[in-house]
């Protein structure tokens, strides 16, 4: 019997649409990372691209717990000796927090780019994706 390797033709890509507003950062990031790299597929392959787009709504109701509004803190830093600039998470746009949060659950490859590419963030429940007839998918409340 031979091992099977899926092909650039065999990718099938489906549309889901998740709510910012419903479940906490950390599990709406898992969720969204999860699609976006293909995980549930049977098809699913470390060296293909075969996730799926991924659009999340009512980001600016985005739900945090705990004291992470002004604990968790946001480093960049150019290269220049004391040029370390930080931004607690009260102050980042709700769409780069989750952004961000999805950024970093991907796996660090040269699939990166083209995976965060098909995730679409609004912050209202309205978005331009009505055509792709996205699956609403109900994560569970924590």
């Amino acid at each position: 019997m031979k091992t099977y390797s899926p092909k650039l033709t065999d990718i099938d890509r489906h549309w889901y649409l998740l709510d910012a507003s419903q479940v906490p950062l950390g599990r709406l990031a898992t969720q969204a990372a999860s699609l976006l790299i293909g995980k549930g597929k049977v098809t699913q392959s470390p060296h293909l691209d075969g996730g799926d787009h991924v659009i999340i709504i009512n980001a600016a109701k985005l739900v945090v717990t705990g004291n992470k509004v002004q604990d968790k803190l946001y480093y960049r830093h150019s290269g220049y000796p004391g040029n370390l600039k930080t931004k607690p998470l009260g102050e980042m746009p709700p769409e780069e927090v989750i952004r961000l949060a999805i950024r970093g659950m991907l796996p660090v490859n040269k699939l990166r780019a083209g995976r965060l590419a098909r995730l679409k963030i609004y912050l209202d429940d309205q978005h331009q994706h009505a055509a792709q007839t996205p699956n609403k998918l109900e994560l569970g409340k924590s």
